[in-house]
């Protein structure tokens, strides 16, 4: 059973409908926090999740919200601090992947996939840490693509992701002083809807450049998520979290 390290906090977990936003969103109400979950499409699966959340005991709520629509980000941070009085946790986990080769992406496309994984981003956590008090925690999902390229055809995904990476680094110079830390996560091939399938090509590829020869499971990223919320990752800001299977070993 995890600790219930978290009990009083709420955490806003974006793209917390499904994979892992999902898994962060139960493994934070595990550790005692309460928990809003903002998903854009999946409405069943974030009902879903909802139910996983108060069946452990805590409060839930999924709120729809558009993260390349400003104006749909700032309605969501202003409900989930309505409700629940302040944002303690912002999990910033809603992407979305478009690939292929340089060039081939419709002005629409790029458009689209900087105002979700970046400009979306930007925009929940300045709204986030305004209902933030001090001690608070901003933790994003990263990628492993945007440490090291890997194969062809990530090349805007992963630049999306690369952009966030900075962007935590310099919110931690910014938010120490109200000790509220920023790190990102990165995740290596996981198992998830958005995740390469196994039995391609890439996805072989993918397996055996891990030592372990498996994708990550959800949870075990999740636990890495909680780690940082709770109180003993207090002294960790600014850096990215390996949780990639040995990936980069």
């Amino acid at each position: 059973m995890a600790e219930k390290n978290l009990r009083g906090k709420v955490a806003l977990v974006t793209g917390g409908s499904r994979g892992l936003g999902a898994a962060s969103a139960r493994r934070l109400a595990a550790a005692g926090a309460d928990v809003a979950i903002a998903y854009e499409k999946s409405g069943d699966k974030a009902d879903a999740v909802v139910r996983d959340v108060e069946h452990l005991g805590v409060r839930a709520v999924a709120v729809r919200a558009d993260q390349g629509r400003r104006e749909d980000v700032v309605r969501l941070v202003a409900e989930v601090a309505q409700r629940f009085g302040r944002i303690d946790i912002l999990v910033n986990s809603a992407a979305i992947f478009v690939g292929g080769p340089l060039g081939s992406l419709t002005p629409e496309e790029t458009e689209r996939l900087w105002a979700v994984n970046v400009h979306g981003v930007v925009t929940t956590t300045s709204e986030a840490v305004a209902h933030m008090p001090d001690g608070g925690r901003v933790i994003t999902m990263g990628t492993i693509t945007a440490q090291r390229a890997w194969t062809a055809g990530f090349g805007d995904y992963s630049a999306t992701k690369a952009a966030l990476s900075i962007y935590g680094r310099s919110w931690a110079h910014e938010l120490a002083p109200r000790e509220i830390t920023v790190n990102t996560v990165v995740s290596a091939f996981a198992e998830t809807d958005m995740g390469i399938p196994r039995d391609t090509d890439l996805g072989r590829a993918a397996l055996a450049s891990l030592p372990f020869h498996r994708y990550g499971r959800p949870e075990e990223v999740a636990a890495a998520v909680a780690f940082l919320a709770g109180p003993d990752a207090s002294y960790i800001t600014g850096t990215d979290i390996n949780v990639n299977g040995g990936w980069n070993a």
